[in-house]
Formats: structure tokens, C-alpha cells, sequence
């Protein structure tokens, strides 16, 4: 958005008094604020203080000259977003080089003619802000897009992964532990009865019931690693990488246990007054023989022979990894 003159500030930084107060003098006829600098270490000084949206810089100075000036005004941070506008008596090829070399958007040359100075003040500005206007826009963009990504992979109602990013981060674990040579863990699991839950205590209370679930599960799969995932419909998964059965068992018998502690009842359930889950684990070294969709059906087997056996209980499949 357009700033109003009356907003923006200009810092003029130049040895010769005269000079500023013309400057100064012309700045505020065009209805800009300006403050001055004596020098190149009072105009670093300000820079810093006032923050100012243009820079008109004398090249020529004594100690420090405009050149290195501006060299030390761009090392600065945000410095990115303030153009400086080089006044400077010389106007050979290399001067003007050098002015641009070190930072400068552009110059003008003494004696100056004040409708030219104008102008390409009033162009540095308006390119600046559109710059920042620009700058700003890409970012918020850039915001948003992560957010849009971070959605499209995560589940909506239990705030856990879907299952496009459970398939997709299995199959990069398992490229990358199929490489090292570690094994990886995956549990399967069942809400116990969940179609009866839903018919007593209502769809809404079903929602709830998947969120807690999904609790339970985030508070057991801690590691930065570790993803946890809404399967599908009452089903829930969880990747664990460098993993073997033993790890896997630990984790399973961990969500079982925090589930127990809500406490949820569930009085037409088979197997308890309270909620309960039935997992099926796999755990094992990925290679090229052998594929992430052969690691998912082994578990499922687990979990499908844990409901057979009366649910509320942890099944491994009987190839799965067994290192300690």
C-alpha cells in the first residue's frame, strides 16, 4: 500500500552544512520528513535510530567517505529495504561504478538540479515500497502455502496425520532405514466396537471419541520421528522408525494404557465398560526385496488375528523384527 509523503523519512547524510540545509529545505517543500548526519559514523548511528525510508549520501567526505559509508549503511540488518541515493561531485564512468558496486539505487551529481533530484526521489520510493509491498505479499503467500500443505496432510478432525501423509512418510522412511539398514515399526489399531459406541452415545460423541483416541496415541509416539495417523474411519497407525518389535510392543502397551486412564465408558462394548483398542504390530528391516505395503499387511494381519482372540490386546506379527 502507497505511504503518504508526510510518512516517510529521509535521512540525509553529507559534511557540508550548506548542503543539508538545502537539501533539507527541498526534502520538506515535497512534504517528507528528513533528519541529517554530519558525517559517515553520525549517518550509521542515525540509520539505526531513525530507520529512515531513503538515504541521500555524499560521496565525498572526509574519514569516512560516502563510499565506504554505504558499504557498512548495507551490512546492516534491513538495510535491504532502504535505497540509498548517492550525491556525489564526480561523474566518471568509475565513480558512478563504484557507487552502484557498493549498494547505491542510483545518483546525482553536483551541482545538483533540484527537478531531477525530485523525481528519482519520488521513483526510489515508489520502487522501494512496491519492493516491500512485493516482499511482504511473497511471504504471506509463502505462509499461507505451508498452511494449505500442513492441512491437505493432516486429518480434520483428530488433528493427527491423514492417510495420504502416512502412506507418503512410510514410503520415505522406508527408502531411507532400507539404506542404513534399521528396522521400522508399524502398529495397527481398532477402537473396540466403535459402531456401538456410535449407536448410544451419538455421532458427535463418536468425534470426541476419536480425538481422545488420538490423544492417547500422541502422548505414547513422542520421538520427533514418530507419526501418528487416522488410518481410516476408526483405525489408527503409527510409523516408528529405527524400531524393532520390542520398541513397538512398548509404545502399543503405552496408548493402551492412557487410553484405559480416560476412562471413557463405553457400555454396549464386548469386552469392558470402558473404550478400549485392539493393535497389530510389524516391525521389520525394509530392503529391496521387500515393500512398505508388506509391512502394513502383516500388521493388519496382527490386528485382524488381535479382534479374532477377543480384542482389548496387542498382537506382533510373527515376523517381525525382534532385536532388543
Amino acid at each position: 500500500m502507497r505511504n503518504e509523503p508526510e510518512s516517510l523519512l529521509i535521512l540525509v547524510i553529507d559534511d557540508d552544512r550548506y548542503m543539508r540545509l538545502r537539501l533539507s529545505h527541498m526534502i520538506r517543500q515535497e512534504g517528507y520528513r528528513v533528519e541529517t548526519a554530519n558525517d559517515g559514523e553520525q549517518g550509521l548511528e542515525a540509520y539505526q535510530r531513525l530507520h529512515p525510508h531513503l538515504i541521500l549520501l555524499d560521496a565525498m567526505m572526509p574519514v569516512m567517505d560516502g563510499f565506504t559509508c554505504c558499504c557498512k549503511l548495507q551490512a546492516l540488518p534491513g538495510s535491504e529495504h532502504t535505497p540509498i541515493l548517492m550525491i556525489t561531485g564526480l561523474d566518471d564512468p568509475a565513480s558512478v561504478d563504484q557507487a552502484f558496486e557498493v549498494g547505491a539505487i542510483d545518483y546525482v551529481t553536483k551541482p545538483i538540479h533540484w527537478p531531477v533530484l525530485r523525481q528519482r526521489m519520488r521513483r526510489v520510493l515508489r520502487e522501494a515500497q512496491l519492493a516491500q509491498a512485493l516482499a511482504q505479499s511473497n511471504r504471506e503467500l509463502q505462509q499461507a502455502n505451508q498452511e494449505l500443505h500442513r492441512l491437505v496432510l493432516l486429518d480434520g478432525l483428530t488433528q493427527v496425520a491423514n492417510r495420504r501423509q502416512f502412506d507418503r512418510y512410510l514410503r520415505q522412511e522406508w527408502q531411507r532405514l532400507s539404506r542404513e539398514q534399521t528396522p521400522l515399526a508399524i502398529i495397527l489399531a481398532d477402537v473396540d466396537c466403535f459402531k456401538a459406541y456410535n449407536d448410544t452415545y451419538g455421532h458427535q460423541a463418536g468425534d470426541l471419541c476419536l480425538q481422545t483416541v488420538a490423544e492417547a496415541f500422541s502422548l505414547a509416539a513422542t520421538r520427533p520421528a514418530d507419526l501418528v495417523a487416522r488410518y481410516g474411519g476408526e483405525e489408527f497407525a503409527v510409523i516408528l522408525p529405527n524400531t524393532s518389535a520390542p520398541g513397538a510392543l512398548r509404545v502399543a502397551e503405552k496408548i493402551q494404557n492412557t487410553l484405559r486412564a480416560f476412562q471413557m465408558p463405553h457400555a454396549q462394548s464386548s469386552v469392558s465398560d470402558y473404550l478400549t483398542l485392539s493393535l497389530g504390530i510389524a516391525s521389520l528391516i525394509p530392503s529391496l526385496r521387500s515393500t512398505p505395503e508388506q509391512a502394513i499387511a502383516a500388521a493388519d494381519q496382527a490386528l485382524y488375528q488381535a479382534k479374532g482372540e477377543g480384542r482389548d490386546r496387542i498382537v506382533i506379527a510373527p515376523d517381525s523384527e525382534i532385536k532388543p
